[in-house]
C-alpha cells in the first residue's frame, strides 16, 4: 500500500513531497489525580495495618481471622501502590503523550496531577519556544562565489504526536532541515545585486528571511514543528575570495561616487554658462566656451586642488 503524500509547495524551488502523516494530536482528559493520591496512600497504610492486625490476630489464637488479614494486606498494598503508578504530573510548557499497548490513546496537557490507567506509557514533551542556530555553512551563491551564511530558528512543537510518531527525533529533524533549507536559499540568490530591482543576500535581507522562513516551515510540517521566526546571524564571503570581492565592493562604489560627481559638475557648468549668458557678462565663442567647459570640468571633477593660472593679458592671448 502506498503512503499517501501532501505536496507543499515552495516560494522558490520544487515542491516538496511530504508523506501524509499518519497520526494528529488529540487532547484527552484525565481523572483529577489528589483523591487518587489520598485514596492510594489510605490504601498502603491499610495494607500494613491489615498485616500487622493478622499477625495479632495469629498470635492470639484466632488463626482463621489472622491469615485472612495477612493474605488481604499485601493484596490491598499492592492495588494502592498499582494505583499510584497511574498518577501523572503535568508541568507548565510541557505535554504527556499517552499510549496504550502500543497505541495512540491522547496527549495531556493540562497542567497539574492526574491520574491515567496505569498500564499506559506516558512520553514528556515539551511545548516550549526553543532556538537552534546553525553551524556556519560555507556554499556557493547564485553567482558561484563561496559565501559563509548561518540562521537561527525559533520553533515550537504544535503536534505532540507527529513529534514522537512521523519522525525518529524531532529536535535533530528540525536541525536538519533547517540547515538543508540555510543552504538551498544560499544558493538560490546572489550575494550582491548586479541591477536595480534584483533580489539578493545582502540588500534583500528581510525578503530573504521571509523565504527563508516559509521554506523551513514547510520542511518540518511533517514533524508537528510550528517555526515562530528564522533570522539570518552570519553572512560573509568565504576567507578565500572576501579580499577579492571587497576590492570589487569598493570599485563599484568609486565608479557610483565618480558617477554622481560628473553629473553634479555637468549641472553646475551648465548653470554657469546659462548666467554668464543671461547677464550678457561676456560673449564667448564655441571654442572658448569649450575651453572653459573643460577648465571647470577639471576644477570639479578632480580629486586634487588645480593649481590657477592667471591670464593677465586679453582674453584671446
Amino acid at each position: 500500500m502506498t503512503t499517501p503524500r501532501i505536496p507543499v509547495e515552495e516560494e522558490d524551488g520544487p515542491a516538496l513531497d511530504l508523506p501524509a502523516p499518519k497520526i494528529t494530536e488529540r487532547v484527552i482528559t484525565a481523572a483529577a489525580g489528589l483523591p487518587v493520591l489520598v485514596s492510594g496512600l489510605l490504601g498502603l497504610v491499610a495494607g500494613v495495618g491489615s498485616m500487622i492486625a493478622g499477625g495479632v490476630q495469629i498470635s492470639g489464637g484466632a488463626k482463621g481471622v489472622g491469615v485472612a488479614l495477612v493474605i488481604a494486606g499485601p493484596v490491598l498494598a499492592l492495588a494502592s501502590l498499582l494505583t499510584l503508578c497511574g498518577l501523572t504530573v503535568v508541568s507548565p510548557g510541557e505535554a504527556r503523550v499517552v499510549q496504550l499497548l502500543g497505541n495512540y490513546r491522547g496527549t495531556i496537557r493540562a497542567e497539574g496531577l492526574s491520574w491515567l490507567n496505569p498500564f499506559t506509557s506516558r512520553r514528556r514533551i515539551s511545548t516550549r519556544i526553543r532556538n537552534h542556530e546553525t553551524e556556519t555553512t560555507k556554499v556557493n551563491d547564485a553567482d558561484g562565489n563561496p559565501i559563509e551564511m548561518a540562521a537561527v530558528v525559533v520553533w515550537q512543537v504544535e503536534d505532540t504526536a507527529k513529534a514522537v510518531f512521523e519522525v525518529d527525533d524531532y529536535t535533530d529533524f528540525v536541525a536538519i532541515q533547517t540547515e538543508t533549507a540555510v543552504r538551498h536559499i544560499a544558493s538560490s540568490y546572489p550575494y550582491d545585486a548586479h541591477h536595480e530591482g534584483q533580489l539578493s543576500l545582502r540588500d534583500g535581507a528581510d525578503e530573504v528571511t521571509r523565504k527563508l522562513s516559509a521554506e523551513i516551515a514547510a520542511r518540518v510540517v511533517s514533524a508537528g514543528v510550528r517555526v515562530v521566526e528564522s533570522r539570518i546571524t552570519r553572512l560573509a564571503y568565504a576567507p578565500e575570495v572576501a579580499q577579492v570581492m571587497l576590492q570589487r565592493q569598493q570599485a563599484g562604489a568609486v565608479v557610483a561616487a565618480r558617477r554622481l560627481i560628473v553629473e553634479g559638475a555637468v549641472g553646475m557648468v551648465e548653470e554657469a554658462l546659462d548666467r554668464l549668458a543671461e547677464r550678457d557678462v561676456v560673449e564667448l565663442d564655441e571654442e572658448r566656451k569649450a575651453a572653459m567647459v573643460s577648465n571647470l570640468l577639471v576644477v570639479l571633477c578632480g580629486d586634487r586642488g588645480t593649481q590657477p593660472v592667471v591670464n593677465t593679458g586679453s582674453l584671446y592671448q
